[in-house]
């Protein structure tokens, strides 16, 4: 599993940075770069660095770090840059094309777990990491400046691509309140239902409104006050913020390892912990949902996002007990499921093999893992961790896998992408790498 895992990372190697996978994903993505790294500081150390410099060979001149980078020409995807259309923004970088949003901020504790990989063995660790810390900081004050228009520590996404849980139920409500009459067909540009099974897929009235929104942004110049006036998506992710939490704690660990003053992200921390457990947490239902800023309503979809804040340890201790009572009743219907689906499967809109609707993660139970160690449920967290590895080893490093058992329906393969590079790195991570974050 290790050589394969290593040889997989090789072969989506692509001359300084790595794509997700050949059959869907032929360029850099945001977040799935920060979780290749921790596989690559273990299959090939400099290739570790290289990865998260050229993420951010991409940052816009005022801190936004795009979804994706368009390193090169390749036709097998949709939308690209002809229809991102970010080339004319002041902001953007005029080297190189970019998307023009973003997606959940991991690089901060991906450079704090670097610390415990062969890649800080480095003789250019040290100059690596004075380098990338004041990028990271500046991504981080845009999304204070630009996304958090109430100033309460809450940034918002203004895609439901940002979330990085593209087609999960939580956005249906956001999706279809959306006035698509003059929107775009976009069914016949897809490329992504003719290289994998539509079934696994968002559907092609999803996509409608998904490229309606990128539309919108192009046509509005990526103008971040325009958009918060006029974008119908705008929503405080509870995984976004959670992963924002986190890094901000490692931004702080990195930044005194460094000799830093920290009071600027110290002061994003406070409210940012505060305002996930004020606003986010739902005490009756005992789970964290995000924010709809337009309709002024939590968004009460469960999902696998909801427990994001174990991993930033911003949970209170009963609200750890109460999230977690919800764990094994509603992400699972008997003992023999595996965790964790990215829906609960008490969700009407639970399906088992769509995407975020439904299918487990390798990413998710990495972060979830994390989270449960970090509050002492070693046993939980040890479940997880063998849940994931038996997906890869039973059915390779694909993108997704069915949680359900063979005798419940549980697809006997795995679904999505294969090849999938965040999953062979995180192996690589969840088997080589025993220390906490």
């Amino acid at each position: 599993m290790h050589a394969l895992a290593s040889s997989t990372l090789e072969n989506n190697w692509r001359d300084g940075y790595t794509i997700p996978s050949a059959r869907l994903y032929p360029f850099q993505w945001n977040w799935d770069s920060g979780f290749i790294a921790l596989g690559l500081a273990w299959s090939h150390p400099p290739r570790a660095l290289e990865e998260v410099r050229s993420m951010f060979r991409g940052q816009w001149g005022n801190g936004l770090l795009p979804h994706i980078n368009f390193h090169q020409p390749n036709p097998n995807y949709f939308p690209g840059p002809d229809v991102w259309r970010t080339a004319a923004v002041p902001a953007a970088p005029q080297d190189l094309a970019t998307s023009g949003i973003t997606q959940p901020p991991v690089f901060a504790f991906v450079l704090e777990r670097l610390l415990t990989t062969p890649a800080a063995e480095l003789p250019a660790w040290a100059d690596f990491l004075a380098e990338l810390y004041p990028k990271i900081l500046a991504f981080h004050r845009y999304l204070y400046t630009c996304r958090d228009p109430h100033g309460e520590g809450l940034v918002y996404i203004q895609h439901n691509w940002e979330s990085g849980t593209d087609n999960s139920p939580a956005w249906d409500a956001v999706l279809d309140a959306i006035d698509v009459t003059h929107a775009r067909e976009v069914a016949h540009l897809r490329r992504d239902i003719r290289n994998v099974d539509a079934a696994h897929r968002p559907t092609n009235e999803n996509y409608r409104r998904y490229i309606a929104l990128v539309d919108l942004f192009a046509r509005l110049g990526y103008d971040d006050a325009a958009i918060a006036r006029e974008s119908p998506f705008l929503v405080q992710d509870v995984l976004f913020n959670s992963l924002l939490a986190r890094s901000n704690q490692s931004l702080i660990t990195l930044g005194r390892r460094l000799g830093l003053d920290t009071a600027e992200v110290e002061a994003w921390q406070a409210k940012t912990v505060a305002a996930i457990n004020h606003k986010l947490w739902d005490e009756e239902a005992g789970h964290y949902f995000s924010y709809d800023l337009r309709a002024g309503r939590l968004l009460r979809v469960r999902t696998s996002s909801g427990f994001a804040p174990l991993f930033a340890g911003v949970c209170l201790p009963a609200q750890a007990d109460r999230l977690l009572g919800g764990l094994t009743t509603h992400f699972m219907r008997s003992d023999a499921w595996s965790l964790c689906a990215s829906t609960a499967a008490t969700v009407p809109a639970f399906d088992p093999v769509k995407y975020w609707r439904g299918p487990a993660w390798i990413n998710m139970n990495w972060l979830l893992h994390h989270g449960l160690a970090r509050y002492g449920r070693t046993e939980l967290a040890a479940r997880i961790k063998a849940n994931s590895l038996h997906f890869m080893a039973a059915h390779g490093y694909f993108e997704y896998f069915d949680p359900r058992p063979p005798a419940e329906g549980g697809a006997a393969h795995g679904l999505g992408a294969d090849a999938f590079s965040w999953s062979a790195a995180l192996y690589l991570d969840f088997t080589l790498n025993p220390a906490p974050l």
